[in-house]
């Protein structure tokens, strides 16, 4: 508790100290900041509209989303691979192809695999105009345990189609997919 001394009065030399109760005051304090906290995190969240269209005031007409792009997931697994278009979280299209692997000294190929993507890619790629330099996403989800030399084989598949792409310094042949990994 706080205490007050108001002096004494006159030549009267009668103690006149008070008891001030400190604990209301503590509470309208913690309140009061509290408050000023929680206000001062809502301030900074507000959201302006605004575009990429330079010089100009921001528009306030709604953005239309883009639909996503299909991915080209592939799985491999023990004894096939499974080739599984999404676009978002709707599957497109899924197969399952056999493991028969070609193997040439210590190289791993899959022919088959090889010549099942390039059908898929014709089927259902995103980017196939010439002028568009974008390229397909294809993610490979495999497990810790499989073989290096395998991984190396699909990824040699996956590559191993290509479309011809006009740049700036003439035509060139690129892959049509760009990896990713899939973590698991």
């Amino acid at each position: 508790m706080g205490g007050v001394d108001v002096g004494s009065e006159g030549g009267k030399k009668k103690a006149t100290n008070a008891d001030i109760n400190m604990v209301p005051f503590i509470d309208l304090l913690m309140c009061t900041i509290a408050f000023l906290l929680i206000t001062a995190v809502w301030v900074t969240n507000s959201r302006i509209n605004a575009d990429a269209q330079v010089p100009g005031p921001p528009s306030d007409t709604p953005l239309t989303p883009t639909p996503p792009e299909k991915v080209l997931n592939v799985h491999i697994g023990e004894t096939d691979f499974a080739l599984v278009w999404k676009q978002g979280a709707t599957v497109v299209s899924e197969i399952r192809i056999p493991k028969t692997e070609q193997a040439i000294g210590e190289l791993v190929k899959y022919p088959d695999l090889a010549k099942k993507l390039e059908a898929e890619w014709q089927a259902n790629a995103n980017h196939r105009d010439p002028s568009d330099k974008k390229l397909d996403q294809a993610i490979l989800h495999t497990d810790n345990r499989t073989p290096f030399k395998e991984i190396v084989a699909v990824l040699d598949a996956l590559y191993a189609t290509k479309r011809t792409v006009k740049l700036e310094g003439g035509d060139k042949q690129l892959p049509v997919f760009n990896m990713t990994f899939a973590a698991r």
